[in-house]
């Protein structure tokens, strides 16, 4: 590699993770109390801005409170920085940086934008194009869990324990809904290259918008000619796919309504009890940040990533040969950024509208509910899929009963199951 890829790579890095993630998390938390302000009526943070009378104005500009996160920062690092006597000093410093440090590795593998031209050389924007994301995803984003459980144990304390105990328990349950329900969509794309993926999404339409393809939109014949109707019947187990993933993501950020591993009407504040200063705003930070990478991944696999869909991307911002002109990346990089915090904005708005889950339901909804309908959705996408090269008559005679005999024997060897559980109990 040679000296400029190098020198590439690193602002790559730099301006993504310093210019637009750490200024979207610091902002995130700003969005999430003036939402909550407005959907329970009231003001919010509007009063931080510049203290113009300091340098002898009339009156402080406020710019709509947004210097309230920079103030919270401050307030975080200069905060006395306490830790008690009786928590295990070593494993209790580790826990944030665990916490914190795997939400920002993995969005290394997310495309931002589509390739850039500048000075005659190529510049993909991705910071790592590897041929596996979503597993390299899945695999780092499930270490931070590490931080939460150790930050529990390390706090020496009941209620942080607690939480760090349910954290485990709930990304184990929820792990698994999480990747059974990206199989379906993988078996759609054939590939696991989320670059690739997202520009399969560019010609052939968004999985949850499958409204065009290279041959037109749904209201040129040749769309329903060019498998367009089995676009719109993958529609059925794409949308189960979305609903288990997004709320599954829900689930491993311990965002509403399933932050059980913090809830503080029962273990005061989880497993961050016991922290304080900028060893607490590391653990926050954690949390938005994965909030984020969630809402970038979703955003990629489901919502097209960077393109701006319905054809615009082919008729705007291609050239006559079939490349991008010189400023697509640009204006891409928006579309995504635009795309991902809108669905920051949706994590929000759930969290301020929907009630915590009891930590019994949390379960259940993970284990009885999303792990067999996940299961149950790969083989529906499947059959779909294979329909084409089975023929219409082997589906209608075969793969449909099978389909129906398989949801049968899942629904009351799950009923079973309960059952017994719930003797066991009583």
């Amino acid at each position: 590699m040679d000296l400029l890829a190098l020198l590439i790579s690193a602002l790559k890095v730099f301006g993504f993770t310093f210019l637009v993630i750490m200024p979207l998390i610091a902002y995130s938390t700003y969005a999430e109390r003036r939402v909550a302000a407005i959907m329970q009526d009231r003001v919010g943070p509007n009063r931080v801005g510049i203290p113009a009378t300091l340098l002898g104005f009339r009156k402080d500009l406020s710019f709509f409170g947004l210097v309230q996160p920079l103030a919270d920062g401050l307030k975080g690092l200069f905060k006395e920085d306490f830790t008690p006597a009786h928590v295990r000093k070593a494993f209790y410093w580790m826990a944030p940086a665990f916490t914190a440090v795997p939400a920002f590795i993995t969005l290394c593998v997310i495309p931002f934008g589509s390739a850039v031209t500048l000075f005659g050389r190529e510049i993909q924007m991705v910071i790592a194009d590897i041929g596996v994301g979503p597993l390299f995803i899945f695999a780092v984003a499930s270490l931070s869990v590490y931080g939460i459980t150790l930050a529990g144990w390390a706090s020496n304390s009941k209620y942080p324990f607690f939480g760090g105990v349910r954290s485990c328990a709930q990304m184990i349950s929820y792990e698994i809904s999480l990747g059974l329900s990206l199989i379906p969509v993988l078996l759609v794309f054939g590939k696991l290259n989320l670059s690739d993926i997202v520009t399969h999404q560019v010609t052939n339409g968004w999985i949850l918008l499958p409204f065009w393809n290279e041959h037109g939109s749904i209201f040129h014949g040749q769309f329903w000619l060019n498998g367009g109707h089995w676009q719109l019947l993958l529609l059925l187990p794409m949308g189960i796919s979305f609903f288990v993933f997004t709320t599954s993501i829900f689930a491993e950020t311990n965002r509403m309504p399933f932050d059980l591993p913090e809830c503080e009407t029962e273990l005061v504040g989880g497993y961050h009890t016991e922290y304080s200063s900028m060893k607490f705003a590391l653990f926050f930070m954690g949390e938005y940040a994965a909030m984020i990478v969630g809402s970038a991944l979703i955003v990629t696999v489901f919502l097209g990533g960077w393109s701006l869909g319905f054809g615009l991307d082919q008729l705007w911002l291609q050239t006559a040969e079939g490349g991008w002109k010189w400023y697509a990346g640009f204006v891409h990089m928006g579309a995504f950024l635009a795309k991902t915090i809108a669905f920051v904005i949706f994590f929000i708005w759930v969290r301020w509208t929907v009630p915590r889950f009891r930590y019994d339901q949390l379960m259940k909804l993970g284990w009885v509910v999303f792990f067999e309908l996940a299961l149950f959705n790969i083989f529906l996408a499947a059959l779909i899929i294979a329909t084409p090269h089975i023929g219409l008559l082997s589906t209608v005679l075969i793969g449909c009963p099978a389909l129906i005999v398989l949801a049968a024997l899942m629904y009351f060897i799950t009923r079973s199951v309960e059952e017994k559980r719930k003797n066991k109990v009583t």
